[in-house]
This record gives structure tokens, sequence and C-alpha cells, in this order.
């Protein structure tokens, strides 16, 4: 009863643009998601990658939230800079509210020096937003004893919306440290069924380090155990949440906790597993609710593969950036 309380506050408030504004779907994974957090990473491993994403919000609730993402970048030489493409699609209260978006960006690499490196990016997107009007329940549809049995005169709005958007993002990376910023929906379209709706900008920081945990002269080494503190800041109008937490890497295996909340409120406990075996990257995250809401919600599964590719033909030595990958 509560989800279906909570998915009819949540269809209502997208219905109704004037009332509220909405938000992005967003990955405990971030780093396992890299082009949907900052468009600079486009081509940072310099090789071809491909990264497939998968979330399911409050699986034990009715009207679940999932959301789908796929993506393809690497480095040009040609361009000086990094090429990507990634497809979003996201369903709400099972597919109530369908939303895909297509984007296409490019991230231009300036070598600073022999040990740090910089990306600026552009993206474009479209997005494509559909409504299903079948899946509404309204109360002039109520029978006191059958139940829903008749007609809804509620007025039918356009079910369907498209529209174009951009964001640019800035990354900075050392062999040990890297640290970025991401500025989503830059023209902040309409996005609204029946009234104006303005979908607003989304401001992402991020940054951490990664750490050697064995001495080591020189270069450390793939099997050498490491230690990533990371901490991430995104606010998207009213809403402001931070991400802190840390990776222990020790080859092949990868382990994380991180606490994620809004200025006011406490909303998850995130836990992941990763393995990392050659070209492939295999992650698993669980999000603990920790709010009033409570794990009856069934928390949040989110699984993630990352498939790295070698360059072919080789390229001339370029330093890729140093960052976790899930």
């Amino acid at each position: 009863m509560i989800k279906k309380i909570l998915l009819i506050i949540v269809i209502f408030l997208s219905l109704c643009g004037s009332l509220t504004y909405a938000q992005d779907p967003e990955f405990s994974q971030f780093y396992a998601n890299p082009l949907y957090l900052n468009p600079a990473f486009a081509g940072t491993t310099m090789c071809p990658r491909v990264v497939l994403n998968y979330r399911n919000q409050w699986p034990a609730l009715p009207g679940t939230f999932v959301t789908y993402n796929a993506s393809y970048d690497q480095y040009i030489e040609a361009i000086s800079g990094g090429l990507g493409v990634s497809v979003l699609d996201d369903r709400a209260g099972q597919g109530t509210i369908n939303t895909i978006n297509l984007n296409v960006m490019y991230s231009y690499r300036l070598v600073v020096s022999r040990t740090f490196s910089m990306h600026a990016s552009l993206e474009a997107s479209y997005f494509q937003k559909k409504l299903d009007w079948g899946k509404l329940t309204f109360g002039d549809m109520i029978n006191e004893k059958d139940g829903f049995i008749y007609k809804t005169q509620e007025t039918q709005p356009q079910l369907s919306k498209g529209y174009v958007d951009f964001t640019s993002g800035f990354l900075g990376y050392s062999e040990n440290y890297f640290a970025g910023i991401s500025f989503s929906h830059m023209t902040q379209p309409q996005e609204g069924f029946m009234d104006d709706s303005k979908l607003p900008m989304r401001i992402t920081v991020h940054g951490g380090a990664v750490l050697g945990l064995k001495k080591r002269k020189g270069k450390r080494k793939l099997n050498d155990p490491t230690i990533s503190p990371n901490i991430l800041y995104m606010q998207q109008r009213d809403f402001k949440q931070i991400n802190y937490g840390f990776y222990f890497n020790k080859y092949p295996m990868v382990g994380g906790l991180w606490f994620r909340h809004t200025v006011d409120n406490p909303d998850a406990l995130i836990a992941l597993i990763g393995v990392q075996q050659g070209m492939f990257k295999v992650g698993y995250s669980y999000d603990l609710t920790v709010s009033k809401l409570s794990n009856a919600s069934g928390g949040a599964h989110e699984l993630s593969l990352g498939i790295q590719f070698e360059c072919r033909p080789k390229k001339k030595k370029l330093r890729a950036i140093s960052c976790p990958s899930f």
C-alpha cells in the first residue's frame, strides 16, 4: 500500500509540471558508468571501452524504477581527444513513464605536463519521454462497491515529448589524483506533458585518489593493493546529495563502501563487490536504505559490466587515467 501511494505521488508530480521539477536517474557505481557521470571521461582509457549498466530501485514494492545504460568510447589521436556514445533507458512505475536518451560526446585532451592531463568535453543529447496513459488511475474511476470500473473524465495530455539537450564536463588527473565537474541540462529544456516544466541543470563535482598500500620504488604494479577514497557532490535545483566512501583493490577483486545522503536526510549505505580479469570487469552493488522509507522498499540492486579492448594498431604511449572502474 505504501508503494502504491508513493507511485501515485510520483506520477502525479510528473504530470503537473508547474508544481515540481524532475530529477535524473542516478547510479551508485558512478565510476562504472563514467560517461554518464562526466562526458570528459570519453577516451581517458585510450583504447576502446564498452560499458553496460543495470539498476533496479525499490524492487520489493510494486511500480519499481529500472534503468539501463550502454556506452562506448575511445581515444582518437587524429582529433586529439575521445569520442563517446551512450544510450539510457529509464522506466518509472513499471513503464508508466519511459525515458530514452541518446548522447554523443567529444572530449579534448590537453597534456599539461608529464604527470598531469586535462579533458574538456561537450555532449549533445536527444531525449524521448513517453507516458502510458492506460496505467494511470483517477478518483472518478472508482465505484464504492466494485472499485475501478469507470472511465476517467480527466483531460489526456500529449503522451510523448522529445527535446535536445547539452552537457559539458571538465576533468583533471595525475597518476594518483583526479577531480572533475560536469554541467548537465545546460539549456534546461521543457519536458512537461501538460504544463511548462523546465528540467533543471544538474551540477556534479567528483574527486578522489588511488593510493598504493605497498611501498615500492617506481611504477605501481597491477597486483599491488590500493585504496581509493572518493567523494561526489550533486545538485539539481533544490536537491543536494553527497556520496563519500572508498574502494579497496587487490587484483582481481575490488570492494567498496559508501554512504549517500542529502543535506538533511540520510539515504543509503552502499556496498560493492567486483572482479576484474583480463579485459572484463563485473561489479554488483546493493543500496541498503537507511532513510524513513526503510529497507522495506528492497533498497536497490545494480550491476555493471565493463569491457576494455586493446588498442590496434598500437598507439604511441599516452597516460591513461588512474581511476576506479566501479
